[in-house]
């Protein structure tokens, strides 16, 4: 990526933003008399919806009427003994790291995002799950976060914990780089060339950002790609498994939940 890029004016990756999201959290508790209730510790960004739908139409999930972010609802559910709670809906960079800043700010340590993503160079037969350690910034909101640079990343100390606990899933999780665009129907084949000769396997819409935010605020992210489609050039695509992938999903992010939040029990 070129340093030149045109970039908005003014930018200072030290400085403190004057908006601040506990600010508009606090505003937003007075307009709609919400009480001042921290979110679970962990919490899972569920851009699709179909996690967040599944928790309210089953009753496996209530409603937090803490939660105060204008734009999203969120449901709570117990994975394993760890409350998490789940964000739906909140699809592209912008939107998932205005959802993520609002979390932290609102009590939550660690989140995690599960989006549908579309295969660019084959690791296994659809559906599958990549842990993005990598993310190519083709996206504009990491611009506000860091300085301009090819790739975000997985924070080193989660990689250390997480990828080797994969290995005890019984759904397989690749490890692998993944390609964040704003603008999907643009992945042209010129496009999608760049992308896989710097060495991205899927294309998704959020975790260059996410990643960017982890990295410049100290926060624990980890983003995964749940490998759903060959961007509908064939039949057949966009099938997500069981459920819609609800189940794997969900275990997945429980697996991460303990394995990340036993560590930071045991410290």
């Amino acid at each position: 990526m070129s340093a030149d890029l045109p970039l908005p004016i003014g930018k200072d990756y030290t400085a403190e933003s004057v908006f601040q999201p506990a600010n508009l959290l606090r505003e937003a508790r007075r307009q709609r008399n919400l009480p001042d209730q921290p979110v679970p510790r962990v919490c899972l960004l569920d851009p699709d919806g179909d996690i967040a739908a599944h928790l309210a139409d089953t009753g496996r999930g209530h409603r937090h009427t803490g939660w105060a972010c204008y734009h999203t609802d969120m449901w709570v559910t117990d994975l394993a003994g760890t409350a998490v709670g789940v964000v739906g809906r909140a699809v592209g960079a912008p939107f998932a790291v205005l959802v993520a800043e609002q979390l932290f700010a609102s009590g939550a340590d660690l989140v995690v995002s599960i989006t549908s993503a579309g295969q660019l160079q084959p690791l296994a037969d659809p559906p599958y799950f990549v842990l993005i350690d990598q993310a190519l910034r083709d996206e504009g909101t990491s611009l506000h976060y860091l300085p301009p640079a090819p790739w975000s990343a997985l924070p080193g100390h989660l990689k250390a914990r997480i990828e080797p606990a994969m290995h005890h899933l019984s759904e397989s999780v690749i490890t692998a780089r993944s390609w964040t665009t704003d603008a999907p129907y643009r992945e042209t084949s010129a496009a999608i060339a760049s992308a896989i000769k710097a060495g991205a396997t899927c294309v998704e819409m959020e975790a260059a950002a996410l990643y960017a935010l982890a990295e410049a605020r100290g926060y624990d992210i980890v983003c995964l790609a749940h490998i759903t489609n060959t961007m509908a050039v064939t039949g057949n695509d966009f099938e997500k498994g069981e459920a819609n992938g609800v189940h794997a999903a969900l275990a997945l992010a429980a697996h991460i939940a303990r394995t990340l939040t036993a560590h930071s029990r045991g410290k």
